[in-house]
């Protein structure tokens, strides 16, 4: 029996929920974090960031994590007052952020970055953070599920082939 095109749908569809649903953060390939001491300055935590072409740094205080400084701290929490260069990360970061275990599955660090409204989460194994997922980790993690299908897109949406009957 031939399969017809809906059938191949509800099986990728299937197959995308059960890698959402069952892969560990844990498989994917997370960067290390990038940890600053709450004394740290802004300055020296946006450097860091830049440093290492990152949105975000873990912040500690006696080996604890107690906050994360993002890109989006720099810019709604007065970064571009007067003391910024001099003060400490501690006065601009979100303390206590959300974090996952490695061992959680994709779909519930979907959930709570959707919910929360995050972009990055720290990922922690007994209280040492070990590493960071970021939206662009659940990307790319989507692309490699169905690879053919996104990479072989056009390189620009406006092109003349989406345009016609046949394109899209």
């Amino acid at each position: 029996m031939n399969m017809s095109e809906f059938d191949d749908a509800y099986d990728d569809q299937q197959r995308i929920r059960g890698a959402i649903l069952e892969t560990p953060i844990s498989e994917l390939p997370l960067r290390d974090p990038i940890l600053v001491c709450s004394a740290s300055t802004v300055a020296d935590a946006i450097k860091n960031m830049n440093d290492h072409h990152t949105g975000c740094v873990l912040v500690e205080k006696d080996g604890k994590l107690v906050g994360i400084f993002t890109e989006r701290d720099v810019l709604t929490k007065g970064f571009f007052r007067t003391d910024s260069h001099t003060a400490s990360v501690e006065s601009l970061m979100t303390p206590n952020p959300e974090t996952l275990d490695p061992e959680d599955r994709i779909a519930f660090a979907l959930n709570k970055m959707s919910v929360g409204g995050y972009r990055h989460i720290p990922i922690v194994d007994a209280g040492k953070p070990v590493g960071v997922l970021s939206v662009r980790d659940v990307v790319d993690f989507l692309v490699d599920l169905f690879p053919e299908d996104v990479l072989n897109l056009p390189p620009s949406p406006n092109n003349a082939i989406t345009n016609s009957i046949d394109g899209g």
